[in-house]
This record gives C-alpha cells, structure tokens and sequence, in this order.
C-alpha cells in the first residue's frame, strides 16, 4: 500500500524567523482544515482579515451570519474569488458562493459554499506505473438562521459540513477523504443612528465562536485532529457626516479555541507522547482548556490572540475605500500585513476587490493576493429602522 498525504499551511517557514527558541516554535497552534481561517470575502479582506462588527453584507456567513438579520436588502447572492500562493502557483484558490434571503423584518436565512482547491498534483507509484492526476480539495456547506431580538440586537446559529479530501493514494482503495461538522453562535449589535453636534454616527459591536464540531481524523489507525474552533469579538463606529460621506472604524481580536501544545512531561522536549497526550483531549475539553493552558500563563494567553484594525470610507454608497491591518504574535505564527481595497456599487450590483501586503518576516502565502467579489442584491429593500 502506497500513500501520500498532502501537509497544507504548516509551520515549518518559522525555523527561518530569528529570535525563536524550538520551544516557542513547536507551540505555535496548528488545527486541520485551516482554510477556515482565510478571509474567502474582498471586503473583509480590505479591512485587515475582519468582519464580525462590520455592516452587514452578502458575505456575512464567514464572520458573523447574526449580521444577516440587519442587512438591506431582501435577497442576494455573493461570489468571491482567492488566489493562493499565486506567486508560485496559478491553480490553488478558495471560491465562496452565498445566498441570504431576509424572510421578514426580523429574520433571515443564508447558505453558502466555501471550496479550497490545492490545484493538480501528479503522484508516481513506481517506475512502471502510469503518472496519476489527482486534485485535492476540501468545502464546506453552511446554513444559518439569525433572528433579531430586539430592534438593536440579533443573535444566530449556522451549521456546518466539511469535507476534507486530502489524502492524494496510489494503488489505495482505503485512502477516503475525512469528513466533519461543525457550528456557529454569533451575536451583533448596531444602535439606532446617535446624533451629535457635527455628525450622526452607529455603533457596532458582534462575536461569533464558530467551527464548535469533533474532531476530523483522515486515516483508519490515525490521531484525530482540532477542527480550527475560534472566537471572534470586535466592535466598530461608522460616523456619518452627510448624506454622501460615512467613515467607518472598527477594531477585531481572534482567538483559536484550541490547546497550546505543550511539554507534558517536562523532559524540554515535545515529543511524540506529549503529542499522543495533547490528541487524546476532547473537542469540547480542549475549548475550555484553551483559556489558560499556556505553558508561559497569562502572557502567552494573551499571545495567542490576534488582532486587527480596520477601516472603510463610503461615498455615496456607490464607492468605498478600504485599508486595514492585522497582526499576530511573533511567536505564535507571525502573520502580520497591510491590506487596502475598493468597492463599487451600480443599482444591485457590488464588485469588491482587496490586496495585501505583508509586513512579516514570514512570507505570506497571501502576500501580493489581489481578492475578487461580486454581489448582486435583488427584491425589496428594508430600511435600517
């Protein structure tokens, strides 16, 4: 029996960042399926990968599907486009599909589908075998249902189905491809407009533990392994200075609702009992564990979180400017860049793009990525109140 399984976004560009000891490495968090994680929307990609206080929008299902019971218009659907790893590569992208439908003034409904193709790969079993070409991929299928509890504030529930096919087999008839579920409680907050001297403004607040699900095992005798469970809270004020300018702010912290692992046995190394000790804590354990088991306590908690700053200037709700900026610790995976975009508005049509710009000493698999994202809004229009 012949196999090969594909690794997708490991940790081993960290052995070229200075200034890391291999401990402070080998705890950086990884989970399965970290394509969860990328920004799959232009918009909040622009702001700096957020999204969970932002204004509502056809994307909302990745950030914060709560948002959906305040948005505008009755129906719509949103694509959006992702190259990964473009500038070695061409064929590796995430694509997002999503419909929401607004059932009344209180509720509303939303799909979507997430797909992250790795591309064409051709594996080679011996010297005499044909070359086969294979083309992992992993999705996921969501649903949710967010109601407004008040006038100001609506909370959500979304499922999920994963599917992960990774395991690229030769002459295998067992290699399958791993499968698990997963769900989302969000909550959102936006106030009525305040008035004040010089302008009118709308606060924003929003937080969503998304990806709460068991564990994805790809192998019959394997170890299972985290689904990337994370808590999003953020909040935002959008100030309105006229009918024609609104400037929105907003700042997010994320963090991931997994174990750190960690030296169980205290011989200064992780090795593969400690890794065997770290597989067999449970789903649910690990969320609550994930709080304070931090080898080096509240200052590595506090490491783990990642933060980002955003902001979005629309004029005439026909064109908006957007930059954003997100950071994590240096030790706890480096992900640190600068992202601008744009939008555009005609009548029920939106298109959106993003770039970013790391700034890390860990090149980016997104660095130089320029994001694509069309809308199109269709049926009547709720007003905001």
């Amino acid at each position: 029996m012949k196999k090969i399984t594909l690794l997708v976004l490991g940790v081993a560009l960290l052995s070229n960042v200075p200034g890391y000891t291999q401990e402070e490495r080998d705890r950086v968090i990884t989970t399965a399926v970290p394509f969860l994680l990328i920004a799959a929307d232009a918009r909040g990609a622009g702001m700096g990968d957020q999204g969970v206080a932002t204004s509502a929008d056809a994307f909302s299902q990745q950030w914060n599907p709560a948002k959906f019971a305040f948005i505008n218009s009755k129906q719509g659907i949103g694509v959006s486009y992702t190259p990964y790893l473009s500038n070695i590569v061409n064929d590796i992208f995430l694509g997002n599909l999503t419909y929401f439908n607004r059932l009344d003034e209180r509720s509303a409904l939303a799909a979507s589908l997430r797909f992250f193709s790795l591309g064409s790969i051709e594996t080679q079993g011996g010297f005499e075998e044909q070359p086969l070409l294979l083309s992992p991929n992993e999705l996921t299928l969501d649903l949710s249902y967010s109601l407004r509890l008040s006038d100001d504030f609506s909370m959500a529930v979304a499922g999920r189905y994963l599917r992960s096919d990774l395991k690229l087999a030769v002459n295998s008839e067992d290699a399958t491809a791993a499968s698990t579920f997963g769900v989302d409680i969000a909550a959102f907050y936006q106030t009525q407009p305040i008035v004040f001297s010089n302008f009118d403004g709308i606060f924003r607040a929003g937080a969503n533990i998304s990806n709460i699900g068991p564990k994805i095992k790809y192998d019959e005798v394997g170890q299972e392994n985290f689904i990337p469970t994370n808590l999003k809270t953020g909040a935002g004020f959008e100030f309105i200075f006229d009918v024609d300018n609104k400037l929105g702010t907003y700042v997010e912290f994320n963090k991931l609702l997994v174990p750190t692992p960690q030296d169980f046995d205290g011989d200064g190394d992780i090795d593969r009992e400690d890794e065997q000790r770290y597989n067999d804590i449970g789903s649910i354990q690990g969320i609550f564990k994930s709080f304070g088991d931090a080898p080096g306590g509240f200052g590595e908690e506090m490491r783990e979180i990642t933060w980002a700053l955003g902001a979005e200037y629309v004029f005439r709700e026909a064109f908006s400017l957007r930059s954003g900026y997100f950071n994590e610790s240096d030790t706890k995976g480096s992900r640190k860049f600068v992202a601008i975009g744009a939008g555009f508005k005609y009548a029920p049509v939106i298109i959106d793009i993003s770039y970013l710009f790391s700034t890390s000493n860990v090149v980016s698999p997104l660095d130089g990525t320029l994001r694509f994202g069309l809308t199109f809004n269709f049926g009547e229009q709720y007003a905001d109140y």
